[in-house]
């Protein structure tokens, strides 16, 4: 498994976050494993964020997928009662426009959040999830000041404000980890075996490793709002935040 391949599928979703629509070749299809496809802009999951939900279109027959299940290969899961392209078959693949949009802006909308409270309250992720268009991430952060909920509603929205540009690139695990702060959660979540790293960097705030999709500047994530700050035991704080479009 690579940063661009996984098992037999070459991941075109990571290589182009835009990319909607496209042609493929269906390697495996059974009814409790699920669909392979040797080209995928699907997002798989992981990494807090869900994966992508669409559509595959052959010989005048429509298969919606309903999610992946991960595996050697990733596993599109069809809906309940699609018909599954055979082997050998060349379909269309269609990602829902609107949820991996709004994924997208709410990912990176958690990277700029991640980066503004390690840079001014120096504190590391404990957790995060997300769904399209709102998220929650926990920090290990033990004291809080009174305006913490008001203060970082307005530092992430003009870290949102300037337009920061936020680039991929893809790093030799050694040359990666030698980047310092990378990991910015508490424990280092990069499987051992891993010999090549994605790295997101929100250029001049955040750099981190990452395996999701994200906008392209910070100013397509659009207005976001600090929905609630919770404890979460002692020393852990829970941000909930929502894009307000």
């Amino acid at each position: 498994m690579g940063v661009t391949q996984h098992g037999r599928t070459h991941r075109l979703d990571l290589a182009d976050p835009t990319l909607r629509e496209w042609t493929c070749t269906v390697l495996h299809a059974d009814p409790e494993q699920g669909i392979v496809l040797d080209r995928s802009a699907f997002y798989p999951g992981g990494g807090g964020q869900p994966p992508d939900h669409g559509v595959l279109l052959w010989q005048g027959v429509q298969t919606r997928i309903v999610g992946t299940r991960k595996g050697d290969d990733p596993y599109l899961i069809p809906a309940e009662g699609d018909p599954l392209p055979p082997v050998g078959t060349e379909v269309v693949g269609a990602v829902e426009d609107e949820r991996r949009t709004r994924l997208m802006r709410t990912h990176s909308g958690l990277h700029v959040l991640c980066g503004v409270v390690f840079r001014d309250f120096g504190a590391l992720v404990t957790g995060g999830n997300m769904e399209p268009g709102e998220a929650r991430m926990d920090f290990n952060l033990p004291e809080v000041p009174p305006d913490f909920k008001s203060r970082i509603e307005e530092l992430v929205n003009a870290e949102v404000a300037a337009d920061r540009s936020v680039a991929t690139r893809v790093l030799p695990r050694t040359e990666a980890l030698a980047l310092p702060d990378i990991i910015r959660t508490q424990s280092n979540l990069i499987p051992p075996d891993e010999q090549e790293v994605r790295i997101v960097d929100i250029v001049g705030l955040d750099v981190q490793a990452d395996g999701g999709t994200h906008v392209a500047s910070t100013a397509q994530i659009g207005k976001v709002q600090v929905v609630k700050v919770e404890s979460k035991g002692r020393a852990n704080r829970r941000v909930r935040v929502r894009l307000v479009d």
